[in-house]
């Protein structure tokens, strides 16, 4: 049995991911951005551990979540799959920033450092980071008129580059990330073609299989298969500088080995 914390649970890809976790007999602590949504996500799975809540879209309560987190106890398993789409408009927090960058880019970042090192990562990423501007000049959309859907598919790749960083430097964490598709979530529209269920079973697995084919690092799937990615995030030094930008725009030190 694995403990699993999965932010962004109270809706989505995020519940059922949740939801099949209990289902299996694990332990899964759930989030939402506010007692209110966290309370929510508790109702909808009642065989859940806790639930924590704080916005991910600033960087005090992203804080506060992580240390909601650190005060649980240790944990096997976090699935980063809090986000936000491409519909959203250029939405600043309260700390300056685009919230599509705060909650997809820099709450994985701040969490990833602060709350105590599990054995795996999981990173929701999407088939629109493939093709994103890789420079990672301009992260926080100051100097370019704002695109909605390019700074969700930035945000995206990031997610990859995140994950692909954080295993270069923890060899003894799993630090994947995946895409789960164009699929009908509230974020997706109900229109959306793609598989829930395969988008939902390709986190658990990640999180708490012991299949051999589960049991890797630095590597990106679909369905679980794995997949190319973009190559810009097979970069280490584009992985290293997007950790730093993040380092400095945080004020969080990424922790060593």
């Amino acid at each position: 049995m694995s403990r699993v914390l999965i932010t962004g649970s109270a809706d989505g890809l995020g519940r059922l991911a949740a939801e099949l976790l209990v289902a299996q007999g694990h332990q899964v602590v759930l989030h939402g951005r506010s007692p209110a949504r966290a309370a929510e996500a508790a109702r909808s799975v009642p065989g859940a551990e806790a639930a924590v809540a704080g916005d991910l879209a600033r960087i005090g309560q992203t804080r506060g979540v992580a240390d909601q987190v650190n005060r649980l106890g240790g944990f096997d398993a976090v699935i980063h799959n809090a986000g936000v789409g491409y519909r959203e408009g250029r939405r600043m927090t309260e700390d300056g920033l685009p919230s599509v960058f705060a909650v997809n880019t820099l709450a994985p970042y701040i969490l990833t450092a602060l709350i105590a090192k599990p054995r795996r990562l999981v990173y929701l990423s999407s088939g629109m980071h493939r093709g994103a501007n890789p420079s990672l000049e301009d992260l926080t959309w100051t100097k370019r008129p704002w695109d909605g859907a390019k700074a969700y598919a930035e945000s995206k790749l990031h997610d990859v580059l995140l994950a692909f960083g954080v295993a270069r430097r923890w060899p003894d964490v799993l630090s994947n990330a995946l895409e789960p598709g164009w699929v009908p979530t509230r974020m997706g529209g109900q229109g959306a073609p793609d598989d829930l269920v395969q988008g939902t079973t390709t986190q658990v697995w990640l999180a708490v299989s012991d299949d051999p084919a589960a049991l890797v690092s630095g590597r990106y799937f679909h369905h679980l298969r794995p997949r190319d990615p973009d190559p810009a995030a097979r970069d280490p030094a584009r992985q290293d500088a997007l950790l730093e930008a993040c380092r400095r725009i945080s004020g969080i030190d990424f922790p060593g080995g």
